[in-house]
């Protein structure tokens, strides 16, 4: 899922697990059901490796449908995309999730831009 403004409004802080300055893009997913606002979003069980996420303001309102449980920004890559490969699967083009990292901050949208 992408992100909206209104998806991500609580956000303070984007946290790079890994050095993303020579990634050309990386993947943004919203993920639901999230039950800590600050710390790492877990990552266990699901494909691809995370190196980023988003910190949520301390006040931020939980879900809905779900109290205590919170939506949060994900970054991640996957075994076959351009930073792990080269010439893999995306050596040009990017898949439907890809922002440029560079454009992501807290409270705004990754893009997909020309360098991605």
């Amino acid at each position: 899922m992408r992100s909206r403004p209104e998806d991500i409004k609580h956000e303070v802080e984007i946290v790079w697990t890994e050095d993303v300055s020579s990634f050309d893009y990386v993947r943004e997913t919203l993920v639901d059901g999230v039950g800590t606002q600050r710390r790492p979003v877990s990552w266990r069980g699901q494909v691809g490796r995370r190196v980023g996420y988003a910190v949520l303001k301390t006040n931020a309102p939980s879900d809905r449908d779900a109290p205590g449980m919170f939506t949060r920004r994900v970054f991640w890559v996957k075994e076959h995309d351009r930073s792990e490969q080269t010439d893999g699967a995306y050596s040009s083009g990017a898949p439907s999730e890809a922002v440029d990292p560079r454009t992501v901050a807290p409270r705004v949208c990754g893009e997909l831009t020309e360098r991605a």
